[in-house]
């Protein structure tokens, strides 16, 4: 029986999650499967990629293949890398001491890699929606500044005529001079 690590597909239209499964290779996308490993998400960014790696690197030992994706998937968090070096033990090229020390230390490298583009990303973010927000400050300024100049040019054209009404006094009404 062909064994094949593959994705089956879920979530809605659109908006598609997939399980990272352990399937014959023979059964559809979406049906049977022999064992789940994770989950793939490729929402967001970067793509959220968790499962069971232990899982994965047992089952690619024993002859499981990837897909295209998934080896890719695989490729990225170490799995792969991991393997090529437990053949190399297993054929004595070198020791499990030194396989060990040297995934150690790629996947050090790695998620150093995963987690600057994560804050790159966002101070990214942070740097557009500041940006945006001082843009619409400046257009809510000068949207105020245009209220206030056509509520001043109203006062003005209503200024001559009140000037001129408080200059021509009421026919019944007789000015302090004129009193006196």
């Amino acid at each position: 029986m062909a064994v094949k690590i593959r994705l089956a597909r879920r979530g809605r239209k659109k908006a598609a999650i997939y399980d990272i499964v352990i399937a014959d290779a023979r059964s559809p996308r979406d049906g049977k499967f022999i064992e789940k490993l994770g989950i793939y998400n490729p929402n967001t960014n970067p793509a959220s990629i968790d499962y069971n790696e232990e899982k994965a690197f047992q089952w690619l030992m024993n002859g499981a293949q990837p897909t295209d994706t998934v080896k890719a998937m695989l490729s990225y968090s170490g799995i792969l890398f991991r393997k090529h070096l437990q053949i190399g033990v297993l054929k004595g090229a070198i020791t499990q001491e030194t396989a060990d020390a040297r995934f150690a230390e790629w996947k050090e490298v790695k998620d150093a890699k995963i987690e600057s583009k994560r804050q790159t990303l966002g101070a990214t973010k942070e740097a557009a929606k500041k940006a945006a927000f001082e843009a619409e400050t400046k257009v809510k300024e000068a949207r105020a500044e245009a209220i206030r100049q056509r509520e001043a040019a109203k006062v003005a054209a209503n200024a001559p005529a009140a000037e001129a009404e408080a200059e021509a006094p009421a026919e019944g009404e007789a000015t302090t001079e004129e009193q006196a």
